[in-house]
């Protein structure tokens, strides 16, 4: 039996004029940006339509962005009746996940990953964290790379594990220079800087994360419809306190993707099918394997021939 996984894209994937099709065309998905503005009480559509890209990708507006868009694009693809065995999301995307399992409202995850991405962005002062792509080494020899880092008194951890030879560090902007050169001399191929305002799912966002736990507490949860696979234990969860316990420890913890996605295809899902901004998830799956059927939708083009390539493999 086939089963089909929605993944949903992380801060990165965003861009100006990301979902106007569908605001323009799909009475639906224009509600969709009408609620986050209403929900903010800023104009978040216009910032999402007509930029600029700088003040878009700010952590505290890529966030809710994104997330709106993700969930303007999905409730237009549920009316084909396609649906989902299990839900994930990298990073901020776990949100949008929880969302289309209904443990969230989509009024709240707005207003959480807005506050989610202030707090982030408050965590650490501009220019004193910092991430860095590792690729072409494994895990375990980059965590010992960080350790010694860290053992030495500049802060680094494992931030994201991608896909094989893709692993994205975090912490402080001298942990994470020393580890990028260290990695180097051990056999990594290379260390890309990335551009981000904090150093995310690393220990220096603990803080963020006491803080959060009040945010999240005052929102209303309920139990997933479908699992969700977790960022930070990549395990499908359902009950609705594990999900928000879980929430609170992903900013600081790693996210577990491509174990998460080996995970999916171990419990059956041979469909990943992206919804939102971007094709970066979509290209992870093929990385980690190249047997499953890997769609993204994107925008009402994509989202058509989509639909018209699942009707065929019924």
């Amino acid at each position: 039996m086939t089963k089909i996984a929605f993944i949903f894209p992380g801060q990165g994937s965003q861009s100006v004029g990301m979902g106007k099709d569908l605001f323009d065309q799909i009475q639906e998905s224009k509600e969709i940006f009408e609620k986050a503005d209403n929900r903010l009480g800023e104009k978040l559509s216009e910032l999402i339509f007509e930029g600029p890209q700088d003040t878009l990708t700010l952590t505290y507006n890529a966030q809710p962005a994104l997330l709106t868009t993700s969930i303007a694009i999905l409730n237009h693809f549920k009316q084909y009746g396609i649906t989902a065995d299990f839900a994930a999301g990298h990073s901020l995307g776990e949100y949008t996940a929880l969302v289309a399992a209904g443990v969230l409202s989509f009024e709240d995850a707005v207003y959480a990953v807005k506050k989610r991405g202030e707090l982030m962005d408050e965590a650490v002062p501009a220019g004193q964290g910092a991430m860095a792509a590792i690729l072409g080494m494994s895990a375990d020899e980059l965590e010992k790379v960080t350790a010694e880092i860290t053992n030495a008194g500049d802060s680094v951890q494992l931030a994201n594990l991608n896909c094989p030879g893709q692993i994205v560090i975090s912490g402080t902007a001298e942990g994470v220079e020393k580890a990028s050169a260290l990695a180097k001399e051990n056999g990594a191929k290379r260390a890309i800087p990335l551009v981000v305002s904090g150093p995310f799912h690393s220990e220096l966002m603990k803080p963020a994360a006491e803080q959060f736990d009040d945010v999240l507490s005052a929102l209303s949860f309920e139990d997933a419809k479908v699992p969700v696979i977790a960022n930070v234990t990549a395990k499908p969860v359902e009950k609705q306190t594990e999900i928000k316990d879980l929430l609170v420890k992903q900013l600081y913890s790693p996210v577990r993707w491509e174990e998460s996605v080996k995970t999916m295809i171990k419990l059956g899902v041979t469909t990943f099918i992206e919804i939102g901004p971007g094709k970066v998830l979509s290209g992870l799956v093929k990385k980690i394997d190249r047997s499953v059927n890997v769609y993204a939708i994107s925008d009402l083009d994509s989202l058509n021939n989509t639909v018209e390539k699942l009707k065929g493999e019924k």
